[in-house]
């Protein structure tokens, strides 16, 4: 385990100081705890170096992911994704071309059967007004539910799939990926979603991350591999130019 961290470290690593790690965690494995899987924080703590996770991404989602060297260091980060002052921006590859330039859904969500993250309202309760998805009040199912906003910004159309950047404005479990799939354009390769099967890996990316930290604020910037872009088979080549000049500007919460 000791070697494999090692490798991972540094053939993922975006930044470090005395404080914190961040890394551009490959898809396939989790932060932390998950389901007895191998993951991040015990790999490192194998290796003897101790890491507290500042926020986690899915197992199956590659990408920016910020661990803590020091107890001291962690409350300030993680209170900060708590009041929602960190901006995140993540990559999407999904199904169906049909989306607005620019887009906001507005759905609460809610835990149902084994443990599944779902949208606390009937599916044909969605609304969708202009760019806006939403349901009534009066359509919430009952029981505890949590509300959720998630922007996006449609980069590219590719076929019968779309390239887009989204913003989790709140940050639920599970929230891109339910939000996107209860419109009707599930994440090319989710599991949750997408059972063909057909798909090497989830097309979500934890791509930007920026949050107030000491001597400066972190702005960090995690590239996606050839296996995120695979997803989209009409782009060929360095896809970087598709966010270079369509991708707008890299905002703090609104």
């Amino acid at each position: 385990m000791a070697a494999d961290w090692a490798t991972l470290r540094r053939t993922c690593l975006l930044f470090e100081d005395d404080a914190v790690l961040a890394l551009n965690k490959p898809a396939g494995i989790s932060v932390t705890g998950e389901r007895h899987d191998t993951d991040l924080v015990e790999l490192a703590a194998a290796a003897g170096e101790t890491l507290y996770p500042v926020h986690r991404i899915d197992k199956v989602t590659s990408g920016l992911v910020l661990l803590a060297r020091e107890l001291a260091a962690h409350a300030p980060l993680t209170r900060q994704f708590a009041a929602r002052t960190a901006a995140k921006s993540y990559l999407a590859v999904v199904t169906g071309a049909e989306l607005p330039d620019d887009g906001v859904i507005e759905l609460p969500l809610a835990v149902g059967r084994k443990n599944r993250v779902r949208i606390a309202a009937p599916r044909e309760a969605i609304r969708r007004t202009g760019d806006r998805w939403s349901v009534a009040d009066s359509e919430i199912l009952p029981g505890k539910n949590y509300p959720s906003t998630t922007h996006f910004h449609t980069v590219h159309r590719d076929g019968e799939r779309a390239l887009l950047v989204v913003r989790p404005i709140t940050g639920r479990r599970h929230q891109i990926r339910v939000h996107l799939a209860w419109i009707g354009n599930a994440l090319v390769g989710d599991p949750l979603f997408d059972r063909s099967g057909t798909e090497p890996r989830t097309a979500l990316h934890s791509w930007k991350l920026r949050l107030e930290h000491e001597p400066e604020p972190l702005d960090l910037t995690a590239d996606p591999g050839p296996d995120f872009w695979a997803a989209l088979p009409g782009v060929t080549g360095n896809p970087d130019h598709l966010l270079a000049e369509r991708v707008p500007p890299h905002r703090g919460p609104e």
